[in-house]
């Protein structure tokens, strides 16, 4: 027995020798003394500093994020603190250093200036040497947070989730329901569906790209943090690898008539395989820390993680419900500095269930500045897999934050291109929640995440007394955006062709610290610049209007949108929406040689906008308003017209708010667009 025990201490004293644990974290030496010598380790390597690369912060910041980051980050940023020191790329050569000593090194991260790695406890004790690593952890590895599989048949709606005709601009078929629940309907009939907005959906895969949901889907990026490729359809063929991407995905922003809609269906999506659906693989959070930094340089607005991230069973050591406290996972960590970066976090609370002495979340879930999104039936009755919080912070916060429909919620077949289903889970409310929250960036594109959060949960049905299964009940998009304040209101913005340029024309109500205006130009807006000199100086505070023009001479021939960019006096800066123009030739005649019927502005509207054509010969023009069942509201002009460009102002303070379509007639030429009066 005394030669048993002189062996274990020596074994231990062996381990203890290898691991000098100065830069070991406890858990990661728990974790290394209860493996085989031989067995892998997933660790973070936390560096001492960047290695020289923290000259690039000296450059233009569009050396570390895209213009497109850094418009989304002024909204939370002062203009001299876009980037920072977390934004630099970790060192080359130290990954290389590291990459010598270890099995593979997997992810990396500029936020947390660290490397993933899988490692021997050996290996591990080798890169402890190297001065420039500052400390070791254990990598959190998770049990995947399963939901139900999507049913084959729809069941009978109930009455309540029946569109009804004639009220909504667009047919939802049986996703009706899950979208009028929380009032998407009437802001989609205002003329928002995501147009503009960057989404980002983090899932196992996409694997039926072709499915017909999808068909007029933008796609601007895609990335595999699993097997590191573009493609983000799996390399295992099984229809389980990447279904539940094509049923979230479809959630959010689908679009196929009569069958689903999704809230965001406008929207511009960047797509991220972040999790392994092996189900002997633990799910890694290395893969969705490195998804938010890649969605973050590229310009994400608004993303959706629909799995879950929950304590992994034994042996595996790992984060339990205990650490659920907003300051303890780096997913959690990773996911507000998104949010202090501009993004907009959704991430669904999971599908444990109510317990009554603790909470069920998982990471990010318990994040302060997450939104987290719990699931009720089509009734409004909370799901009963849905999970509960309270965090374990000090003091305990509410979770989840609010409800959207996550029981038999109308999704995309992962399997048939022109099948459907419906499935259950937080999975789903949390699409529908992330769709109406790219609604709101839309139609405030200058509020903060937090703003939009706190919109969302203010005018929620259980906001009077909120709890933590319910949160602070269902969202009602539409109330939420009117809660947001607008900033400086224009009167009008819009463009013309001067020559060979384009004049820029503006008007403002009333202005408050308003120090001035620039422009932004771009052809897809995507790729944005700022028009050189077109610093417009504001007028402070006034309750005067003023009128502004700029006119742009530096532009090539092509359809260029422009946006107005304001100055508050305190830094803030705040965006118009966009405006096209259209220009055919470098050195355009006055006299236009086509017939155009240009899109009113601004738009929504109340209660006047403008509209303006192009008339190429002479002709008896009628320009006429209808409403959307097609009947004629008012006749705008209905006379002969001679060639040229012509604008006018209608006033609709007599009309009731809603969409309406206005069409132009010339000759044998028609064109009709839609107007949006928000009443």
């Amino acid at each position: 027995m005394t030669r048993q025990i002189l062996v274990f201490a020596a074994t231990c004293f062996a381990i203890s020798q290898t691991l000098s644990g100065e830069k070991f974290s406890s858990r990661l030496t728990a974790e290394v003394q209860r493996l085989r010598a031989d067995e892998p380790v997933y660790a973070w390597i936390y560096l001492t500093d960047k290695a020289g690369n923290e000259n690039l912060a000296l450059g233009p910041p569009t050396n570390l994020v895209s213009e497109r980051s850094l418009q989304r980050r002024s909204k939370v940023r002062r203009p001299e603190s876009l980037v920072d020191y977390d934004d630099i790329p970790i060192s080359s050569t130290y990954v290389n250093q590291i990459r010598a000593v270890v099995q593979r090194v997997r992810q990396r991260s500029r936020w947390f200036n660290a490397v993933s790695v899988i490692a021997t406890r050996q290996q591990l004790a080798r890169v402890e040497e190297f001065k420039f690593v500052k400390a070791l952890d254990l990598m959190a590895r998770f049990r995947k947070n399963q939901t139900e599989e999507p049913i084959s048949a729809i069941s009978e709606l109930k009455s309540e989730s029946v569109q009804p005709t004639g009220i909504h601009t667009l047919d939802y078929g049986a996703s009706f329901g899950q979208n009028n629940q929380i009032n998407v309907p009437a802001v989609h009939d205002l003329g928002y569906n995501g147009t503009g907005v960057f989404v980002g959906v983090f899932d196992n895969g996409f694997r039926l790209p072709a499915h017909e949901s999808f068909a007029t889907m933008t796609i601007h990026a895609t990335y595999d943090f699993v097997d590191h490729k573009v493609s983000v359809v799996p390399n295992n063929p099984s229809a389980a690898f990447g279904s539940h991407g094509v049923n979230t995905l479809s959630t959010i922003g689908g679009f196929k008539s009569g069958q689903l809609i999704g809230p965001a269906y406008g929207a511009t999506f960047i797509l991220a395989r972040t999790e392994n659906d092996s189900s002997e693989t633990p799910i890694e959070e290395d893969n969705w820390v490195a998804a938010i930094e890649w969605a973050d340089s590229i310009g994400v607005d608004v993303t959706s993680t629909s799995l879950g991230y929950l304590d992994y069973d034994a042996p595996y050591t790992s984060w339990t419900w205990q650490d659920m406290n907003g300051n303890t996972t780096l997913i959690t960590r990773a996911a507000d500095a998104a949010v202090a970066r501009g993004i907009l976090v959704v991430n669904s609370a999971g599908n444990n269930g109510l317990n009554l002495t603790r909470n069920t979340l998982g990471a990010p879930a318990d994040g302060d500045s997450v939104l987290t999104i719990g699931a009720v039936d089509g009734t409004g009755l909370r799901s009963n897999f849905s999970s509960v919080g309270p965090t374990t912070s000090s003091p305990p916060r509410i979770k989840p934050d609010v409800m959207a429909q996550g029981s038999a919620v109308r999704v995309a077949s992962a399997t048939n291109t022109t099948g459907y289903g419906s499935s259950n889970g937080t999975s789903f409310s949390c699409p529908l929640a992330a769709g109406a929250a790219a609604l709101l960036v839309q139609a405030r594109p200058n509020a903060s995440p937090i703003e939009i959060m706190n919109s969302m949960r203010n005018t929620a049905n259980n906001s009077l007394s909120p709890n933590n299964q319910y949160g602070w009940g269902i969202i009602n998009t539409f109330a939420a955006m009117n809660n947001i304040p607008l900033p400086i209101q224009l009167s009008y913005f819009r463009g013309r062709i001067s020559s060979s340029c384009i004049e820029l024309r503006w008007g403002t109500v009333s202005e408050t610290n308003n120090y001035g205006f620039d422009l932004l130009r771009s052809q897809d807006r995507v790729i944005i610049t700022t028009v050189p000199n077109s610093f417009v100086p504001g007028h402070g505070t006034t309750n005067e209007p003023h009128n502004y023009v700029f006119t742009d001479c530096t532009v090539p021939p092509g359809v260029w949108s422009y946006r107005l960019r304001q100055f508050d006096l305190d830094g803030t800066i705040n965006y118009s929406e966009w405006i096209e123009v259209e220009v055919l030739t470098s050195a355009r005649e006055e006299k236009p040689g086509e017939f155009a019927l240009m899109q009113n502005y601004p738009n929504p509207f109340n209660p006047a906008t403008n509209f303006g054509f192009r008339i190429a010969s002479s002709a008896l023009v009628t320009l006429r308003i209808f409403d959307v069942l097609g009947r004629e509201v008012t006749t705008l002009i209905n006379n002969e017209m001679e060639q040229g460009s012509y604008e006018i102002t209608y006033n609709a303070k007599n009309l009731s708010g809603g969409v309406y379509f206005y069409t132009l007639k010339a000759g044998s030429f028609t064109q009709t667009r839609k107007l949006v009066l928000a009443k």
